[in-house]
């Protein structure tokens, strides 16, 4: 039997020396526990309930409670700039940030296939302890279930986050109002192109990487800023175009986006010109789209200036009264185009 390499790992090997996942694993038992004891706490670290209870217990804090929950199905488990670890751990914290919260606590569930290495599960527990760090937010409580070979493709990771909105904010996609700037705070597609390229092998001349990032503090920096910002949205599956549509439909407003200031990276471009794909329909795991007043977007423009997720934000577009629920693209040529959501996943598996 060949032994994997876990000099990457932040914690021993469970206790009975298994490279690969079983279904015991998930059982519940004695294995169940080893993978607790020896893997996911010394990871997690000691805010993360050991079992003793099924729930984790936390003190309720001052102000509006905001709670989301997502499932990560990526394919392949890592890729140029990520790994469904820190995917589980910054979408559900960017969800939570979308609507101005900042997190306070997660949970993190796994759906383990049963031959899965051990080496892999280290890998991906140590991406998703990292990126809590970075975050500044601890994982309390969790899950683990094993299934049968061929029924998981590898994992499956469900994550929960609990977090609190401050006083007087009041982010809603219906807030969005004729008017407004539309401000976008930075480069889109690459995260879609950085999984897209690893699964399926395509070289596009440059490498695109994950823009995986959680964007809790930059939306604290903006809310630092004094303004009142109307909308929050992470352009993650569907990407921009798909966002844009949903604010559009919620609040009943028209937005009109001049292309020529997308911020589409080289690497992306060149991808979606040879796959036939339009940007703005790609995925991003790190960005985020803002709807402010006129009169307050310079401020929020310069406090994202400050961030380092924000460095890159500049205003696309507007809210305007015409064509309410609609989305349209102003071309460089002159001409415009109405952006749809669109049919399905142009991209599945993606996060």
């Amino acid at each position: 039997m060949t032994v994997p390499d876990f000099s990457d790992w932040v914690c021993p090997l469970p206790l009975r020396n298994y490279d690969r996942i079983v279904l015991g694993h998930g059982g519940g038992g004695r294995l169940s526990a080893e993978l607790i004891e020896h893997l996911f706490v010394p990871a997690f670290g000691p805010n993360v309930d050991r079992g003793l209870r099924d729930s984790a217990i936390l003190v309720p804090p001052k102000g509006v409670l905001a709670f989301s929950t997502d499932s990560y199905v990526v394919r392949p488990l890592f890729f140029a700039g990520g790994s469904i670890g820190d995917l589980a751990v910054n979408g559900t914290i960017n969800d939570l940030a979308m609507s101005g919260a900042q997190p306070i606590a997660l949970s993190c569930a796994f759906i383990l296939e049963e031959g899965l290495e051990m080496a892999v599960l280290g890998r991906v527990v140590d991406h998703i302890a990292r990126a809590a760090r970075v975050a500044g937010v601890s994982i309390v409580t969790g899950d683990t279930k094993v299934v049968n070979r061929g029924a998981a493709d590898g994992m499956f990771i469900n994550t929960a986050g609990v977090g609190v909105i401050p006083d007087g904010v009041d982010i809603s996609p219906d807030r969005a109002t004729p008017g407004d700037v539309v401000i976008l705070s930075g480069d889109i597609g690459l995260h879609g192109m950085a999984v897209l390229s690893e699964r399926e092998g395509i070289e596009f001349g440059t490498t695109a990487s994950s823009d995986s990032a959680p964007l809790h503090d930059l939306v604290r920096t903006m809310l630092d800023a004094n303004a009142d910002l109307h909308v929050l949205r992470d352009p993650t599956r569907g990407g921009l175009a798909a966002s844009l549509c949903e604010i559009a439909a919620a609040a009943d407003v028209g937005i009109v986006v001049d292309e020529s200031l997308l911020p589409v990276p080289d690497e992306v471009r060149a991808a979606c010109s040879l796959l036939g794909l339009d940007p703005m329909h790609i995925a991003n795991e790190g960005k985020l789209i803002a709807f402010v007043a006129p009169d307050e977007a310079d401020a929020v423009l310069t406090a994202m200036h400050d961030h380092e997720h924000g460095a890159g934000a500049r205003a696309i577009g507007s809210v305007v009264e015409d064509h309410p629920g609609m989305v349209i693209v102003r071309t460089p040529f002159g001409a415009s185009r109405v952006v749809d959501l669109p049919m399905g996943e142009v991209l599945p598996r993606i996060c």
